[in-house]
């Protein structure tokens, strides 16, 4: 991509309407006229799979706002592939925002290129383990997030592979100039030079001086809201009509004074609560007793969420809900109703302590260098089992830096197809081969064979090399069958250095 890319956001303003969401794309066209030059174009859509994204206990609630924006603006899928086919005519780069993982599926079926991630979802971590399948570029809005989270999430996307571009967004709407934070944008292409940086605009539609900003700051791709007022459907106080369109794409330059903080912004509390609101909660599909772990099988995510409950935004891998009483089949998952444990201040405690032996024993890391950690039975069993890994090279040579903390012990395994030599750089181990010990300290060099069944442990921390053959992950075989069925026993980590 070499020119700015400007994304046109319909959201809900098609209003339900499918002739008014086709003069709507055409309307946006014919006010990019003359501009092909300077920016390439998309439009985007929003699905949500309404029968599942609504919950069952508020289907049809008017008094809930968003619920009832939703189900007034249903469209059939027939409708929506035609907006898709007008989108294509007219020119435009497709893109759409799922909500849940029903909607992947349409997007994928429908042949949509780009998947957008809302500020609310971005950390959805079910939402993002579906959107991961898909064979599509991501570009996610980072509005409410924190640092730890967009480094979490960035790092998700580019171990898989995607071409990921990180949208700054502020979820106010409309967001006054003082909350606009464009110096975000630096803050973003300092911290993630791999990835494209956009800027996601929610200010008023008058104001042409942000993009111009924007721009100046960096960002190479931009979404803004747009409508098509009517006699029958007005205007919202965020989105740009065409006109308004015309004047945005003109403008390229602004006041210092909108830049805001160069440090990571703190959101508002209406921001957070406006991010909440939109988020899905997590509800029970059966009866839970108490003292139970909640598992996947026994809840399903959807919206809306209740006050104080929990939210598809905080069930990951790293997360365990216990629950303190019995919670009923089809209720919302409070809070005050479960024990948690976040399992994600561990990863960084690993991280800090790997970090800080590397350190100690002089050893240079190549840059940009992928941190892998072996858990075998687990991350609380950490401290006692496990293993950090960088792989340097992997050709028809490989060769890794391995750390193990002090007291840890890697499990016996052996390979059929690689040999490696293991070159002692700081710290000390014992290494059983085929069940015979020896002990090494640095500068000592070990050669394990094909076939050969090993396992090492530390006292007080060991770095050293391995050098070997092709590395195969399918040609690591461990003794402990209950290893190899643990399949959540690795996480990769991109940005630790």
């Amino acid at each position: 991509m070499t020119k700015p890319l400007m994304v046109f956001e319909m959201a809900n303003n098609h209003m339900g309407d499918l002739p008014h969401g086709i003069a709507t794309i055409r309307a946006i066209r014919e006010a990019c006229h003359g501009f092909e030059d300077d920016f390439d174009f998309a439009f985007k859509l929003q699905y949500r799979d309404l029968d599942t994204f609504i919950h069952a206990s508020a289907r049809g609630h008017d008094d809930i706002k968003y619920v009832k924006r939703f189900e007034e603006t249903r469209l059939s899928d027939d409708a929506f592939r035609a907006l898709v086919a007008e989108m294509e005519a007219q020119g435009f780069i497709t893109v759409c925002t799922p909500f849940d993982e029903a909607s992947v599926a349409r997007i994928e079926e429908h042949g949509i290129h780009t998947i957008k991630i809302a500020s609310c979802s971005f950390t959805d971590w079910p939402l993002l383990e579906r959107i991961a399948q898909a064979d599509k570029p991501v570009i996610a809005s980072t509005a409410g997030a924190t640092l730890d989270e967009i480094d979490n999430v960035t790092s998700f996307f580019l171990h898989r592979g995607k071409d990921l571009t990180l949208m700054h967004c502020v979820a106010e709407y409309p967001t006054p100039d003082e909350a606009l934070q464009v110096n975000q944008i630096e803050l973003l292409r300092t911290r993630y030079p791999d990835v494209r940086v956009g800027y996601s605009t929610h200010e008023s539609p008058d104001n042409t001086f942000a993009v111009g900003l924007a721009l100046a700051k960096g960002a190479s791709v931009f979404e803004k809201h747009v409508v098509l007022p009517t006699d029958r459907y007005a205007a919202n106080a965020y989105s740009a009509n065409p006109a308004q369109i015309r004047a945005w794409l003109e403008a390229c330059r602004r006041a210092q004074a909108i830049c805001g903080s160069r440090e990571r912004y703190q959101p508002s509390a209406s921001e957070r609560s406006s991010l909440h609101s939109l988020r899905r909660g997590v509800f029970t599909t059966r009866d839970v007793p108490a003292a139970t772990e909640l598992s996947a099988d026994m809840v399903e995510f959807a919206f809306p969420p209740v006050e104080g409950q929990v939210t598809a935004n905080e069930w990951s891998k790293y997360a365990r809900f216990v629950t303190r009483e019995a919670i009923p089949a089809s209720q919302p998952v409070l809070h005050s109703q479960v024990g948690e444990t976040q399992l994600r201040g561990q990863v960084l405690e690993i991280v800090t302590a790997v970090k800080a032996l590397l350190k100690a024993g002089n050893v240079v890391v190549p840059g940009k260098s992928d941190l892998e950690i072996s858990h075998h039975y687990g991350l609380e069993r950490f401290d006692e089992f496990g293993l950090t890994m960088v792989t340097v090279v992997n050709r028809e040579y490989c060769k890794k830096l391995l750390v193990m903390l002090p007291g840890q012990t890697h499990p016996e395994q052996y390979h059929q197809k690689k040999e490696e030599t293991f070159v002692v750089l700081h710290g000390s181990l014992t290494i059983w081969l085929d069940g015979e010990a020896r002990d090494a300290r640095a500068g000592d060099v070990i050669t394990v064979g094909r076939g050969v069944k090993h396992t090492f442990k530390t006292t007080e921390g060991v770095v050293f090399e391995e050098i070997s053959s092709t590395h195969d992950k399918y040609d690591s075989y461990y003794t402990d069958p209950a290893i190899a069925a643990n399949v959540s026993r690795k996480t990769w980590l991109t940005y630790w250095m």
